[in-house]
């Protein structure tokens, strides 16, 4: 076969039209003396090019032929080969597509005879066919060789397309049953003694169970034991203890020909902590007690294989009735909440995006899906109890529990990645779910699957494409028949019952379902171009409704928008069209009352959600907000006018703050949760700060152009204290002030006077008049001689106060002034007073230190409402948000003088200063910040969830669930929630007992 220098030969050609990759290799293959007799025949060259993989082919038709004992049994093989074509497909077949058995060939040549004919019944071979072929194993070797005989034959009629998906996975089952059933008679001839002690049934859990297994999966049993006749029941079930261990290593140890598969049986109660071998009586009184919802779901594919199948039948009957009432249990909504979350966190990052079984839109989504249809509509409609996942879909659909398009959809893709998967084990008989990366394996598995024009990216897209189908139907799969319950549309079709749906709902986390379908029926029933858009969209947001802790909620806020909204163009479509719009509404009026009671006031705001043109979820900057209050004002016809603008926009901007915080503490699909808590905490407290200054800022010129024209009579400045003069309000926080003013050359002090206490006084009116928009209430509280001092003074008696009568708590409290409306020349000169007072050049007198330490302590006994749990109290508890601030505060005015950095009205500013001035550890200053940011989140979350203010986790189950949710924690977890604030806390009251109280000088 030598060519002509520079020119290839016509056999090469061949090989590479043929879809060989090396044909220069092959060419040599084709010369050996064992292929002499074929090197021409154009038969072989057509069969080998029909294989997935046509150069692994050949070599292992070559090591097969050189593993021949005779040159007559080589002879037999290659005449055979020829002339029958059943047998070339086959064997051709498999040694293109699986090294594993190519290699099993090459140790056990005769074995090749196993796939020359095949009789009718034949092809579809069960248990007893798969029993006769292993009756001859005596011992693990033997049972390894029989067994890769067998499964020889599967694949053969695998990868010749003579059984699909469905039935290869069957008959994997069957084998893996005939196996168990080998193996548990090797055990029992080794211990005779035992076996007559006691009766074991084995019973099959998973895809064994399932009928539908892989080429290549742990087989995941339960054991049964009974004694005999006779027999103590504690010797008997020990009996059964060794030959229920004895059977899987027979199955699991690796041996000379390998191992078969692992026997895994940690699906028995307690798992791997528990009995491997327990009587039926224990079972039941586990399953009665103990067991967990993933428990009875697993069970859904019990099924006795091996041993005593009169026991294992007695098993199975007794556990049904149980498995088909876990929905009714107490615990069954949260546990679902949890087990629809894709646990994909211990996949390797580099594995996610090649995860066939739990990546997203794997096949784990699909069987999650169909068990947990099962278990909700299984215990009234026994049609739907099969073992079989694609039996089961069938089954939804034929009972209008799936849609039937939906069905149809997944089964595709399902029979699609499951034949992936069987393509990628078969290869080297290795337990795997990821797709490989090496582009001759997935040349390999593409021609498999019939991708021959560019198998690899042809391989590529078709993956995810039915990836993305199951991703797409995931959720909507449970939601969708619920719409076509109660919209009523197509005839003929199956559809949910009132019933069926109603448990579904509760299922699903849905308190009221009968109020739940009311509003899915106006929401989605009738021909209207909008009931159709309602109709694609409420499957996927009732799936994120239930993601929250009040589904209900959130259904019912999402109708009362869509009345509101139902007849504007742009609704829907933002909702349909920008991706993010549509999850960032769900999570936002199902996750408490503050920002639903936002929206509802002017439910335009809901174009916030999107990403086009309504400006997104950022916060503006204060100038901006600034600019547009102005301009409102400068537009009114009066104050009152100017004012109620200024409050729209407050309000608007508040539900954009909101929006942003829940979304930010949620995450979404696409976008995670905000990881950094401090960073969400610095972002609500500077946007609420900015707008209730910008608010303040329009207040005061619509007043000040109502009464006075362009120009008051004295200038006028608006100090904010506290949290507001930190940057740190809170969404349900008061805004404290000081008012200063300073009359204007040639005006009368009395008439300045007159003139800053009106401003003032129709400031506070016009911010607190009853209105769909939420008022902002001033509080002046913290000025001069408090609540009895004049709510205004000049800046002379603001120094002349300060200079004679100013008390510790007053310096203390000016620590957070900074002017936030009104002239800022006079708002600097007023700081520049006070600076000396908050930063003493001389620190803080040790006698000024113990006043302020008394303070705080009747503070802490004299304020914590009654019945509260100090523990739980984020303002004032220990280690509360009043014990870490009045701790950094202190070190302020201490040391501001010589410490520039502590010169900030801002919590974690001053405390990240004095960490860098040596003032406080690394660690305490962490211990002190983390504190004070779960705290302030604390309050954040119950003012969004109750939508008013409180300090306190609530004690309604839903609410506190809620609270959770927004601080990161899951279904059932809030007392963990709980105990993680306890404990920050309680670190923090260490930190905070050591400095504050602590006698050392720091």
């Amino acid at each position: 076969m030598t060519a002509a220098p520079g020119r290839r030969s016509s056999t090469f050609t061949r090989l590479l039209r043929h879809g060989f990759t090396d044909a220069s290799a092959a060419e040599r293959l084709l010369d050996s003396p064992e292929l002499a007799p074929l090197r021409d025949d154009p038969v072989l060259l057509e069969a080998l090019g029909g294989t997935a993989d046509p150069d692994l082919a050949l070599l292992g038709l070559v090591r097969l032929l050189e593993a021949q004992q005779s040159p007559g049994a080589r002879r037999e093989l290659l005449d055979t080969l020829i002339a029958a074509k059943p047998l070339r497909d086959r064997l051709l077949g498999v040694l293109g597509a699986s090294t594993a058995l190519a290699d099993h060939l090459a140790r056990h040549p005769d074995d090749w005879q196993a796939l020359v004919m095949y009789e009718a019944y034949d092809l579809h071979p069960g248990v007893e066919e798969f029993e006769a072929g292993l009756a001859e194993a005596t011992d693990p070797v033997s049972l390894r060789v029989a067994y890769r005989r067998c499964l020889l034959s599967i694949a053969a009629r695998d990868v010749c397309g003579t059984t699909g998906l469905a039935e290869s996975a069957a008959e994997l089952a069957d084998l893996a049953t005939a196996t168990l059933r080998a193996a548990l008679k090797i055990a029992e001839a080794a211990a005779p003694e035992d076996a007559a002690l006691c009766r074991l049934a084995v019973i099959a859990m998973g895809k064994c169970g399932g009928h539908e297994l892989n080429y290549v999966s742990d087989v995941d049993v339960i054991f049964v034991g009974e004694a005999t006749e006779g027999t103590d029941e504690t010797q008997a079930v020990r009996a059964a203890t060794r030959l229920a261990s004895h059977m899987m290593r027979v199955c699991s140890e690796t041996t000379v020909e390998g191992s078969i598969w692992p026997v895994d049986a940690n699906l028995r109660p307690e798992g791997r902590n528990g009995p491997l071998v327990r009587t039926l009586s224990s079972h039941l009184a586990y399953y009665q007690r103990w067991a967990k919802t993933w428990e009875f779901q697993a069970l859904l594919k019990a099924r006795p294989v091996a041993g005593d199948l009169d026991l294992g039948a007695e098993y199975v009957a007794a556990v049904q009735p149980l498995v088909w009432k876990a929905a009714e249990r107490e615990n069954f909504v949260p546990d679902v909440q949890k087990m629809r979350r894709r646990v994909v966190e211990n996949i390797p990052v580099a594995e996610v995006d090649r995860q066939l079984k739990l990546g997203p839109g794997g096949l784990r989504d699909v069987e999650f899906a169909v068990q947990l249809l099962q278990l909700v509509h299984g215990r009234a409609d026994t049609s739907l109890r099969s073992g079989t996942t694609l039996d089961a879909l069938g089954a939804l659909a034929a009972g209008g529990y799936v849609g039937r398009a939906d069905a149809a959809q997944l089964d595709e893709a399902y029979r699609f990645l499951r034949s992936m998967e069987h393509r990628i084990q078969l290869f080297r008989l290795r337990r795997t779910h990821l797709v490989p990366e090496d582009e001759a394996e997935l040349r390999r598995i593409g021609r498999s699957l019939g991708l021959r024009t560019d198998p690899v990216a042809d391989l590529h897209r078709e993956w995810r494409r039915h990836a993305g189908v199951v991703r797409r139907l995931h959720e909507k799969l449970f939601y969708r028949p619920l719409l076509d319950a109660v919209a009523q549309l197509a005839t003929g079709e199956a559809r949910l019952s009132t019933e069926a749906a109603r448990e579904r709902m509760v299922a699903l986390g849905y308190a009221d379902p009968a109020s739940a379908l009311r509003h899915l029926e106006a929401l989605a029933s009738g021909v209207t171009r909008k009931a159709a858009i309602q109709r694609t969209l409420l499957p996927v947001l009732l799936g994120w409704f239930a993601d929250s802790a009040d589904p209900d909620a959130g259904l019912l806020n999402f109708r009362k928008v869509s009345d509101a909204l139902g007849k504007t163009p742009w609704y829907l479509r933002l909702l349909r069209d920008e991706g993010a719009a549509a999850q960032n509404l769900a999570r936002v009026l199902s996750a408490g009352r503050l920002a639903p009671d936002l929206l509802m006031r002017a439910p335009e705001a809901v174009a916030l959600l999107g990403d086009g043109d309504g400006g997104g979820l950022d916060p503006r900057p204060r100038a901006h907000l600034e600019q547009e209050i102005y301009a409102a004002v400068r537009r009114a016809d009066g104050a009152a006018q100017a004012v109620t603008a200024a409050r729209g926009v407050r309000r608007r901007e508040l539900f954009r703050t909101a929006a942003a915080d829940i979304v930010g503490s949620y995450g979404t699909e696409e976008q995670p949760a905000e990881a950094d808590q401090g960073a969400l905490v610095d972002r609500v407290g500077g946007a609420v700060s900015d707008l209730t200054a910008a608010t303040l800022a329009g207040t005061l010129r619509a007043v000040v152009r109502d009464g006075w024209g362009d120009e008051l009579p004295t200038r006028f400045a608006v100090i904010g204290m506290g949290r507001f003069g930190g940057h740190e309000l809170s969404y349900g926080s008061d805004a404290d002030v000081l008012f200063v003013h300073e009359p204007r050359d040639g005006v009368d002090e009395r008439e300045a006077s007159q003139a800053a206490n009106k401003v003032v006084s129709e400031m506070r009116r016009l911010l607190q008049i009853p209105s769909a928009d939420p008022p902002l209430l001033i509080d002046a509280d913290l000025r001069p001689e408090g609540k009895s001092g004049p709510l205004v003074r000049t800046l002379t008696s603001y120094a002349a106060y300060y200079r004679r009568w100013a008390l510790t708590w007053e310096s203390h409290a000016l620590l957070r002034a900074e002017p936030v409306a009104g002239d800022e020349d006079l708002g600097r000169r007023f700081i520049e007073l006070i600076d000396p007072l908050r930063f003493p050049a001389d620190g803080l007198a040790d006698e000024a230190v113990r006043e302020i330490r008394r303070l705080k302590a009747r503070m802490e006994s004299e304020r914590l409402p009654r019945g509260a749990d100090p523990k739980l109290h984020a303002k004032l508890g220990p280690g509360g948000l009043s014990d870490v601030e009045w701790t950094v505060q202190l070190m302020q005015l201490r040391h501001g003088a010589s410490e520039p950095g502590l010169r900030t009205t801002r919590t974690r500013e001053a405390l990240a200063a004095a960490r860098a001035a040596g003032l406080i550890t690394d660690e305490d200053a962490a211990t002190l910040d983390e504190a004070w940011v779960l705290a302030t989140r604390v309050r954040n979350a119950v003012m969004l969830v109750r939508g008013r203010a409180g300090d306190t986790f609530p004690t309604e189950p839903r609410e506190l669930a809620a609270v959770g949710r927004y601080l990161g924690y899951g279904p059932g977890h809030a007392g963990d929630m709980l105990d993680a604030y306890r404990r920050t806390a309680r670190r923090a009251r260490g930190v905070v007992e050591e400095l504050f109280y602590g006698v050392a000088e720091r």
